[in-house]
Parts: structure tokens; sequence; C-alpha cells
């Protein structure tokens, strides 16, 4: 209706499979132009609709599947006004033909493409027999529009509304508010198009349709697809006008900058070895700074989603390490046994009075050696992280393959070494721990509060045996062991 001419394809279904930038030029001789086929001038508008559907069936196939690469057309009219407008695909709940299962989501995601630009105003159409509320149209538009600034809303099937009823509070813009308000229009049925009714016809009986409705006839001069023609252009001048300034100085910025970066290059001689040596220097230097900044957590870009670098580590150091010492199994069953044995073993022939010291030891320098797995694991994980935030920083250098492939291999490799002496110097640290236990630290329970918790665990018995004393003797002197084996890991690092 806004041509003045029936070019559109029509049918049930999905009919626009692709999106169509309609462009609406004011000229005195009527003719069309397509983007793909610029030579050539189309005067017979059953023509471009014919053009409209093979370009679309050559992209999408003959069995309603959809694209989001769209059809520019181009009309020159003297029944026009300088306008540009997207009509775009109807949302489709149920996949039919060769369409994909997400079909719906694809269309919202095409839609959400064109709508979401600040220049633009949307168009939000929909059926005057449905609930604004349930309108899928709307829910778009709120999306990128939530104070509906850059929506008008398109009331369209007035004239196949029940009897009795009507859709004045949509239009009187009383139900859900848009700040430049709701347009109604009555278009051609299907019956009407099949019977190759006129446009102006349509549009006189459009005109008459609001003159005559009791409900409408108030409003009449601001109904209709002349007024939304109107209303369109003279709005979307107005918000072109409303965003200028913003433009203008969006792209005085990216002026400055491409005028600053042609002065660097204004003297730049390619084959200058001294050049090239500075400018190798400068990568190399700022992947030096890059991975001190995810390190230390002073990047310039922090990333929200997970995770990564100094953060992770750190999490390996406070979470991950000691949740791995937790987990480390003790039986106490086998714990008791290897302790009843270790006393008998010692006394040999002999009944023993007192629990002797070998016992003691013994039992615990075995326990410390579990600590060597979780913490080379430690070392592991935090390595890995570090070749991953090496990979990241190395992404600048893509332009260079050769330099970021070396870069990485070197940095790699030093890694790799501190990573052996770091493993190393745990081990040392867990034998020198196992060479000799402190038991005067003020963490060691000591022998008589060990006998005093053991007791009070033990109501119910009269005198604790020595294995039972020993067992809560070595628990607590394995708990001292780990928090400072634990420390001096944490301070290595």
């Amino acid at each position: 209706n806004f041509v003045g001419r029936d070019f559109l394809p029509r049918g049930s279904g999905i009919v626009t499979r692709r999106p169509l930038i309609l462009q609406l030029i004011f000229s005195k001789t009527e003719y069309a132009e397509f983007l793909h086929c610029k030579s050539k001038k189309f005067t017979d508008f059953d023509e471009v609709r014919q053009e409209i559907e093979a370009e679309t069936d050559r992209v999408t196939g003959t069995n309603k599947g959809i694209s989001p690469v769209p059809i520019n057309l181009r009309v020159y009219s003297p029944h026009v006004l300088n306008l540009t407008l997207i009509d775009l695909p109807g949302i489709t709940k149920v996949p039919v033909g060769d369409q994909p299962p997400d079909i719906e989501y694809q269309i919202k995601d095409m839609i959400l493409q064109f709508i979401s630009r600040e220049s633009s105003l949307i168009l939000a159409v929909t059926p005057a027999n449905m609930d604004l509320a349930n309108s899928d149209a709307l829910k778009l538009a709120k999306e990128v529009d939530p104070q509906g600034l850059r929506t008008i809303g398109v009331i369209t099937k007035l004239d196949l509304m029940d009897e009795g009823t009507d859709a004045r509070d949509d239009l009187e813009n009383k139900l859900l508010p848009l700040r430049r308000g709701y347009i109604g229009v009555v278009n051609r049925s299907q019956k009407d198009i099949e019977g190759k009714k006129d446009i102006r016809a349509a549009l006189a009986a459009e005109r008459k349709f609001f003159l005559s409705h009791p409900a409408y006839r108030h409003m009449a001069d601001r109904m209709g697809t002349p007024h939304l023609q109107k209303t369109l252009n003279q709005q979307l001048t107005n918000h072109i006008r409303e965003s200028l300034p913003t433009l203008r100085s969006k792209l005085q910025s990216q002026l400055l900058s491409l005028e600053k970066e042609v002065e660097e290059y204004k003297n730049f001689r390619p084959d200058d070895p001294t050049r090239k040596t500075k400018a190798l220097l400068q990568m190399v230097q700022q992947f030096g700074v890059d991975f001190e900044k995810r390190i230390e957590g002073s990047g310039d870009q922090v990333d929200t989603l997970e995770l990564s670098g100094g953060a992770r580590i750190n999490r390996i150091f406070h979470e991950r390490f000691p949740f791995e010492l937790v987990k480390m199994e003790f039986d106490e069953k086998d714990l008791r046994r290897e302790i009843s044995y270790a006393i008998k073993n010692i006394h040999g022939v002999r009944t023993g009075l007192f629990t002797p010291d070998m016992a003691f030891e013994a039992i615990v320098k075995k326990q410390l050696v579990k600590l060597k797995e979780p913490s080379l694991k430690c070392v592991d994980l935090v390595v890995s992280e570090l070749a991953t935030v090496i990979k990241k920083c190395a992404e600048k250098l893509s332009s260079y393959p050769r330099l970021r492939e070396e870069t990485e291999r070197i940095v790699t490799t030093y890694i790799r070494e501190r990573e052996g002496r770091t493993k190393d110097q745990i081990l040392l640290l867990i034998d020198i721990e196992q060479s000799y236990i402190n038991t005067n630290h003020e963490d060691f329970i000591g022998f008589a509060n060990a006998q005093q918790r053991s007791t009070q665990l033990n109501k119910k018995r009269a005198i604790p045996n020595q294995g039972e004393i020993l067992t809560s003797l070595t628990d607590q002197t394995m708990a001292y062991h780990m928090r400072r084996f634990a420390f001096l890991c944490l301070w290595q690092a």
C-alpha cells in the first residue's frame, strides 16, 4: 500500500523467508531495481514479485527454508515518500519443510539484528483480534526499546474483529502506551488480492471504513495507510535529526583516531631494519605486560563469565589444594592396626608399659608421604593455567604466526623448567618434615592433651588403651604437618 503497487509475495504459511530492504525514492518515473541485478530496471511489478520469489528460493530453497541474507530493492515512484523499510519474516513456532528445529530462535535473532540499531524505528505489527499483551512483535520491540521511544504500534485486521468489539483503547494508547502511539490500518484480504482489487480502491475502502465505524470515526484522520506513511517519514526524519549529534561526535572521534594513525605511518619505511626491531621489541614487551596483568589481575578487560589467570591460580592454592588435602582418606581401622603392629614389633618379645617414640614417628612419616600426590597435582594445575594464559596473551601476535609460535615455545619451555625445580623443592620439603618431627611446636597437642581428648570422646570406656591414645596423637600430628606444609607450599609458590 505504501508504494501503490502490488509486488510483495503473498500466500499461506511463512512467505517472507529473507529480509527485504525496501528503499522508496520519490521520482517522476516509476520503476524498480534490485541490488543483485542493478543494471536491469523493472517497470512491470509482477516481474518484481517473481524476482523476489526466485531470489528467495535461490538462497533458501523451495521448501520453506529461511536465510538472514537480505534482498535489496529500490522503488522509484511519484507516489511515494523517501523512506526505507525492512520487511522481516514473521515468528514461526513450529518448523515445517526444510526449516531447522530452532526456527523460532533463528527468526528472533534475525529480527533483533535489525531492530537493535538505535537509528531505526520499529513497526510492531499486531492483529486487532489478538490481545496486545500477547503480541510477539511488541515483546521483541520491548527487549531493545524498553521505554517505547522508537516503537510505533500498527494494528491490522480491524475489519475482521467480532461484532460488538473494537480496538479503540489500543488505538488511543491506553493499554500498553508507546511514545509514538498506535496507527490502525485495513489491508486487502486474500480474496481481494486474488480478485485483483486495485490499490487505490483498497485505500478508498480503508478510508470509508474508518469514517463509518462509530468507534474510529473521531480518529479517522489519524488512521489508515497514508497517515502511517506520512508519520513514518516525519518521525524517521525527526529521529535521524535527534541522532545526528551523537553520530557526529562518534564520527569526529573516529576521524581523529584515523588521522593520528596516518600521522604515525606518514614516514613509515617497511624495509627499515630499525623499524622492524622496534616493532618486534614492542610486541614482545606487550606480551610480557599482558601476561603480568592477567596474573596480577589488573587487565584492561575484566572477564565476568569465568575465573582466569591469577584468579584461577589463587583458587587452586586456597580452595583446590586444601580440598585435596582434606580428601586424603585415613582408614581408622587400618591405622589402628598399623599402630598396634608398630608398637608390638618395636617391643619384640617384651610387653611394653609405655608407647615407644619410634612407633609414633614410623606412623607419622608414613602418613606424611601421602602429601606428595596432592602437592604435585597442585603444581600441575598451576602450570596448566599458566599455559592457557600464554596462549591468550599470544593471540595479539596472530598476524605473525612464526613469532607467535616461537614466543609460546620459549615461554612454555621456561615454565616447564621451573615446574621440575618446583616439584623437586616440594619433595625436599616433605623429606624435611619427615626427618624431624617437632613435638614442642604450639600446634602440637602433646600426649597429655591427646589422652584427655581421647577420654572425653570415650566416656563410656574406663581407660583408653595405647592404640587409641596414639591414634589421636597421630591425627593431631598429621593436622599440624598438613597446616605447616600447606603454608610452606604457598610460600615457595
